[in-house]
């Protein structure tokens, strides 16, 4: 098994060193002077999932972004004290300028495209109450795409998303037909 990476180096309670020792049947970053362990966990991010006429709403990734140029489900981590719905609709406004509310949750993935950072992704499905459909934030463009004809990616897991639309019953998109 590969040497695990490892991300921190001091103890956010006393400024000792941490090192992997195996606790609680894993190893664990543990302090070497208090025996803090730092637990490492995924970081929670949330997407909406817009549809209108069979296309999905999209926003390019800004300048100085990460996987800048390519494009993504709406999307943005939420914050230590918010609640996911809230934090979706935040991040979903904050990028395409779109008031929504949330339907449904539609599948919750993990990610691990980055090594640095694991996140848990929870895609919902939304609808429209507010039309200003402009690019903010994290984003430099917004548009509508057909499910069979999206832009090139910046996720893995919005790829699988897509797919999971594509191949759902009542989907428009299945060529099966």
């Amino acid at each position: 098994m590969a040497e695990k990476l490892q991300r921190y180096n001091n103890c956010p309670m006393c400024g000792g060193v941490l090192k992997y020792r195996f606790r609680h049947s894993r190893d664990r970053l543990t302090c070497l002077s208090c025996g803090y362990i730092m637990y490492e966990n995924p970081i929670v991010g949330v997407a909406c999932i817009v549809q209108k006429d069979n296309k999905i709403i999209l926003g390019r990734r800004a300048a100085g972004i990460s996987y800048e140029g390519k494009w993504c489900i709406p999307c943005g981590y939420v914050e230590y004290d918010e609640d996911v719905y809230a934090a979706a609709i935040r991040e979903f406004k904050e990028e395409t300028g779109l008031s929504v509310e949330i339907d449904n949750v539609f599948t919750v993935l993990s990610n691990f495209h980055n090594p640095q950072v694991h996140t848990v992704g929870i895609w919902f499905e939304a609808h429209i109450v507010a039309c200003s459909l402009k690019p903010g934030d994290d984003v430099d463009a917004v548009d509508f795409f057909e499910l069979d004809h999206t832009p090139e990616m910046a996720f893995p897991t919005d790829i699988v998303v897509i797919n999971k639309l594509k191949t759902r019953p009542n989907s428009h998109c299945n060529n099966n037909e």
